[in-house]
């Protein structure tokens, strides 16, 4: 049998070893392709692999002869990991304390006008310490205390 050393026409595009000319002829396919008959098909690795993408948070995108992994929506990719994005600690800040000032002037309202400054500072109050009490809030606070 002669060894070819380069693709002969006809051959496979995915083929690494033909004997010959033809499809017929091939023997080794790339790899990310799988010998079926004479032909080099595709290997579907997001199918095949259950674990295609390591991440519980990542989208496996079969390519030809290879495969790319991607964040999941609402997911960006840091560190080689993908997180959830967040939106800056400002805003979420803002949210909260307006929030608290909504709740507090909707109680100012309830109460006719009384204490209108009082239920203003409590809502701030109860903004502030609502954010800190937050899955995000200790390390804002943690970050305050320190001083940065």
């Amino acid at each position: 049998m002669k060894m070819f050393c380069g693709l002969p026409p006809g051959c496979d595009q995915a083929c690494v070893s033909c004997l010959g000319a033809g499809p017929a002829r091939c023997r080794k396919c790339a790899t990310g392709y799988r010998l079926t008959g004479a032909k080099c098909l595709d290997i579907d690795e997001c199918s095949e692999r259950v674990l295609a993408c390591p991440g519980l948070d990542e989208i496996s995108t079969n390519l030809d002869g290879s495969f790319h992994c991607d964040c999941a929506e609402g997911f960006t990719r840091k560190n080689n990991v993908c997180v959830q994005k967040q939106l800056p600690r400002e805003v979420e800040v803002l949210q909260q304390m307006f929030f608290g000032v909504l709740l507090c002037a909707l109680a100012t309202l309830a109460a006719k006008g009384d204490m209108v400054f009082t239920s203003i500072f409590m809502g701030g109050v109860a903004a502030i310490a609502g954010y800190w009490l937050s899955d995000r809030g200790d390390r804002v606070l943690d970050s305050f205390l320190k001083g940065r």
